[in-house]
């Protein structure tokens, strides 16, 4: 299976992983299962950090790049295909652009969502694990 992390989820995986569901945890733990994360969550990561939102140790560039690393995950960049899917979502969907990005990922990848945000798990054109 393939799964790709909200923002909030990638944080709570590796800093309070009882804030995930336990399907989350299984489905994200699992052995045949290849997490991902957008590269805009990156820009969130960095964003909450800055504004003092979150902690992260060490600088949140560094802490980025080593749970990614740490964990086995893969990042998937923002590609031209991605931004048009992102902004034609069909149905209706919230005007958040990070998880505008992380959906047209998931949907161009053929991915499921880990994510507890309520309006990505009710959205019926993409799969989310809670």
């Amino acid at each position: 299976m393939n799964v790709i992390l909200d923002t909030c989820a990638m944080i709570w995986c590796v800093s309070d992983p009882d804030s995930l569901s336990s399907v989350a945890q299984t489905v994200v733990q699992a052995p045949d299962t290849r997490v991902f994360v957008s590269v805009i969550s990156c820009a969130e990561v960095a964003c909450l950090a800055d504004s003092g939102k979150i902690t992260v140790t060490p600088h949140w560039r560094t802490w980025f790049d080593n749970v990614v690393m740490e964990n086995g995950w893969s990042v998937l960049d923002i590609d031209l295909l991605t931004v048009q899917e992102a902004f034609s979502l069909p149905g209706d969907f919230h005007r958040d652009p990070a998880d505008r990005f992380i959906t047209a990922a998931a949907r161009l990848n053929r991915m499921s969502v880990v994510t507890a945000d309520q309006k990505i798990l009710d959205y019926p054109h993409v799969q989310g694990v809670w």
